[in-house]
Parts: C-alpha cells; structure tokens; sequence
C-alpha cells in the first residue's frame, strides 16, 4: 500500500512539475509575442541634396531647402518577398505586419543637416520584431499653414553655369503615391530585433529631374532627366520662382511632359524599385 501511495504521489508530482513547466513555457511565448522595439522612418535626398551636383547640361545645383510632403507611410513585413509591378496597390502586398507611422504632419526638409549628415528621422514606431521588408508612401499636398502650403516637393536653391546664377524656387504640386519591395544599398535595412532597433527609408533621386553629368550622355537616365536648361530659361534676372500650374503654360508641351514624367520617379528605397500608384 505505502508503495502504491508513493507511485501515486510520485506520478501527481510529476504532473504538476510539467503543468508548472508548460506555463512557464507558454508565458515565454506569450512575452515573446508582445515584445515590441522600435522602426525608424527616415528620409533620404542622398548627396545630389547635401552635396549639390552637376546636371546633364552643366549647371551646378545646390539646394538650400528640399522639401517634400510624406504622408500615409505604411511599413509591412511580408510572408513572402514583394516586388511591386505597374499596376500594384497596397491591397496587393501580402503582409504578416503592418504599421502605419504617425506622421508629424510637417514636411521634411532634404537639404538639413551638413554634407555628411545622416538620412532624416521623420518618426518612429514600436513594432513587433521582424524583417520590414515593404514600404508605401505618399506625397500629399502640404496644408495652409506649412511653409510649402498647396505644394507636394518645392526645392530652393542656387545653379550657376558659365559666370551665369539661377536663384530658384520650384514649387510642384503632383500627389503620388509609392509601393515599395526591400530596401537595396550598402546595407540591409527592415531587420529589428528587440535589442536592435530598425529603419526603412524614402529615398529620392533628383538626378532623375535634372539628370547627372558623370553619367554618360546616352545613359537612360539622362535620357529621361529634363536637365536644368530648360527651367533656367525661364529664370528673370537670375531668379526662378515658379509653381507647376506656371511650369505647365511657361514650358514646352514635351518639356513638361518630361519633367512630370521625371517627378512621379522621384521615389526608392535606396536603388530599390518602387511604383506610382497614382500620380497627376
């Protein structure tokens, strides 16, 4: 009997050692799904911004202030990697997570910062870990109150070519918006670990509107590029202010064409592909 009672009590301990276990397990898997760490957004103008650059048809740009208006910025983590085709909306993009980052509701400006400076932090966000491996985005038109009120991008700066000087201020005012796949750089970008925190980054490329004298003339790129030319020529003594409604009476119908053709491509991740969902 004494040993029957010790069996009995050996196999009630037994149990309760095991339930004891199972909810220390499942306590670790219940935190493990809660832990959150933090997802940077941030923005890139790369060098043509910080550093100013030379156009397809040699005029030196640099940029005072670079503006643009992001909005409606969405990172997702995919169960698959997503390549996004013409044609792409966000509904298409296949996602485990997605989070939607609180904006500041400023624009972002490009130019801040000295020549070396690090992309700008527009927010952040707790996010569950996990590999961001997605990214939309719009360009929106900024409210009354901001400083590029009615405007999506406005670049302010200086182009000089020959002893000539072109102070502009280009106010453009096409809404786009952006889908994205992985980020392709130097470095990965999307990974956050509870004990590392991530980024995904807007990156633009305004070579694509003003083209890139170190590339070959018959390069695809300066081949779409409208160049500076043609927005120099409509410069008053040496000053250009103008807005799209005034580039689209004062340039030449395949001018604008090119140059609102060039902004919708504005919009990467780093040398990653990215589609306009919508854009005018």
């Amino acid at each position: 009997m004494n040993q029957l009672r010790t069996i009995a009590y050996g196999i009630t301990l037994g149990s309760l050692i095991i339930s004891s276990l199972g909810q220390q397990d499942r306590g670790k898997t219940i935190a493990a799904s809660t832990e959150t760490a933090t997802l940077a957004l941030v923005a890139n103008g790369e060098d043509f911004v910080r550093q100013g650059f030379v156009s397809k048809d040699g005029w030196q740009i640099d940029f005072e202030r670079a503006y643009v208006n992001i909005s409606d910025a969405i990172a997702y983590s995919t169960e698959s990697a997503f390549d996004p085709k013409k044609g792409d909306t966000k509904e298409d993009i296949n996602y485990q997570e997605q989070i939607n980052f609180d904006l500041p509701g400023v624009p972002t400006d490009l130019a801040a910062g000295t020549a070396d400076a690090e992309p700008i932090v527009v927010t952040e966000a707790d996010v569950t870990p996990g590999f961001y491996n997605a990214l939309a985005w719009k360009l929106s038109t900024a409210g009354d109150a901001s400083p590029i009120a009615g405007k999506t991008i406005a670049l302010i700066g200086q182009a000089t070519k020959d002893g000539a000087t072109v102070n502009f201020n280009l106010g453009f005012n096409q809404p786009m918006e952006y889908i994205c796949g992985e980020f392709i750089g130097d470095s990965r970008l999307g990974i956050v670990t509870p004990e590392t925190p991530g980024k995904v980054e807007t990156t633009f490329h305004f070579d694509h509107i003003f083209g890139d004298q170190n590339s070959p003339p018959a390069d695809a790129l300066n081949q779409a590029a409208l160049g500076f030319q043609p927005l120099a020529n409509l410069a008053s003594n040496g000053t250009l202010e103008v807005d799209q409604t005034a580039l689209r009476e004062q340039l030449s119908s395949s001018d604008y064409q090119q140059l609102t053709k060039a902004i919708s491509g504005l919009g990467h991740v780093g040398e990653g592909h990215c589609v306009v969902t919508n854009s005018q």
